[in-house]
């Protein structure tokens, strides 16, 4: 996908959005004209003409005039169960402020599989936010779960939202810190 960067858009359809950071859902109608700051991970944050930032989902991205990409692996049936795969299906959860993913910003602080009887296995992901406020948390925990959820072997997955230890800058990877100029 190319995104137009900060080019106005005009909706082409009404849509749903989430409003950032309080979480709250509204809807943006066709004709507004927003700006695109970011489209990562299958999802798109934009300006609203009233200077809101809020959260378009992949399913709405015909609304700015794009086309639905998939994001990370499609559900596969089969397949040797490797945590690596979990993990990079978590890399494709991006925060809609800021230009990193989930994992690289530090907000993954534990990521354990469990082998079921069946012989699937169960995620379970403890994760945080920058902020105790945010009221994303919900939004990127179920991105999160649908994520993982596609990796072969996986048949079920808890993400469980986490304050303690408070997230701080220091759980970020270097590169992390690099991309947003911390160093």
């Amino acid at each position: 996908m190319s995104a137009t960067g900060y080019t106005p858009v005009e909706l082409g359809q009404d849509c749903d959005v989430t409003l950032i950071p309080s979480g709250q859902k509204m809807t943006l109608l066709a004709g507004e004209q927003v700006l695109i700051t970011q489209a990562l991970g299958g999802t798109f944050t934009v300006q609203t003409e009233g200077g809101h930032l809020v959260r378009i989902s992949s399913e709405d991205a015909r609304a700015l005039g794009l086309d639905n990409e998939p994001v990370g692996e499609e559900a596969s049936p089969s397949g040797p169960f490797e945590l690596e795969r979990v993990i990079e299906q978590l890399k494709t959860v991006f925060d809609p402020e800021i230009p990193i993913n989930v994992v690289d910003l530090g907000l993954i602080y534990a990521c354990d599989a469990h082998l079921l009887a069946d012989g699937s296995h169960r995620v379970e992901i403890k994760m945080s936010m920058t902020a105790p406020g945010c009221g994303m948390g919900d939004v990127l925990k179920d991105d999160a779960c649908a994520r993982v959820q596609t990796v072969p072997g996986v048949s079920e997955v808890d993400v469980v939202l986490v304050w303690d230890p408070p997230w701080d800058q220091s759980r970020m990877t270097d590169a992390a810190r690099l991309e947003l100029g911390l160093y």
